[in-house]
């Protein structure tokens, strides 16, 4: 999901600008995690809390955020995508589809480490920007995959399919169902008005053997907005 402007300032990576490494500390504005942050996101804090200093020092310059986003970077990124891995599967294939940044696959890879991750984006700069970040954090549970969703039906085969402020219901699932398997789950951070996206889809839920689509707020720490998260299973 991309998070800002579309606008790059900062020289993408070259044979003599190498890629990321991983930061001593944050950029600025962005500060550490609080203890209920922490506790949240356990074993996988140290990985999480570098990915975001990455994004703190290059994702404005990238194009990757808005320049507003960097102090809120804990409380509308990382801890509202970590809101999504309880409802996923411990271990098995997870899709991050139209990754962008890499919220929440990066976030999901980290927090997982028994799946396997891919990451779904259809733009070259992002693309670099995610496998950059892979060797930058050590991830050896995430593959990034250039194109769009429809080029992979058939090739790509999930457990489950997550994504962040990709789409509306309707077009999500078209694009969604088509990589799980039978009994997979289309697993999607939305806003609260997700709600009023179920009738439009409704052709493509019976489609695919779809029930009702489920409404779930996810909490996270004390003093943030439950997160929402709509979850419907493939059925045929």
């Amino acid at each position: 999901m991309n998070t800002g402007s579309e606008s790059t300032s900062e020289p993408e990576p070259s044979a003599d600008r190498p890629g990321l490494t991983t930061p001593s500390g944050p950029g600025p504005g962005f500060s550490g995690p609080s203890f209920a942050v922490a506790e949240l996101l356990g074993p996988a804090l140290p990985v999480i809390t570098a990915y975001g200093n990455l994004l703190s020092i290059h994702g404005v310059g990238r194009g990757l955020l808005g320049p507003r986003e960097v102090p809120r970077l804990w409380e509308r990124h990382l801890v509202n995508t970590a809101a999504v891995v309880p409802f996923l599967p411990v271990r098995g294939d997870i899709v991050d589809l139209g990754s962008g940044a890499g919220l929440p696959g990066i976030v999901v890879a980290a927090m997982l480490p028994k799946a396997k991750v891919t990451l779904i984006e259809p733009m070259e700069r992002r693309c670099r920007w995610l496998n950059e970040v892979i060797v930058a954090l050590s991830l050896t549970n995430v593959t990034v995959l250039r194109g769009r969703a429809e080029e992979f039906a058939g090739s790509v085969v999930a457990d489950a399919v997550t994504s962040r402020a990709v789409a509306a219901l309707d077009k999500l699932a078209q694009w969604s169902f088509p990589l799980l398997r039978v009994g997979g789950e289309l697993v999607a951070l939305k806003g609260t008005s997700v709600t009023a996206e179920i009738p439009a889809a409704a052709e493509t839920l019976r489609e695919y053997g779809a029930g009702d689509p489920e409404v779930l707020s996810a909490p996270t720490v004390s003093g943030m907005e439950p997160t929402t998260v709509v979850r419907v299973r493939r059925g045929r």
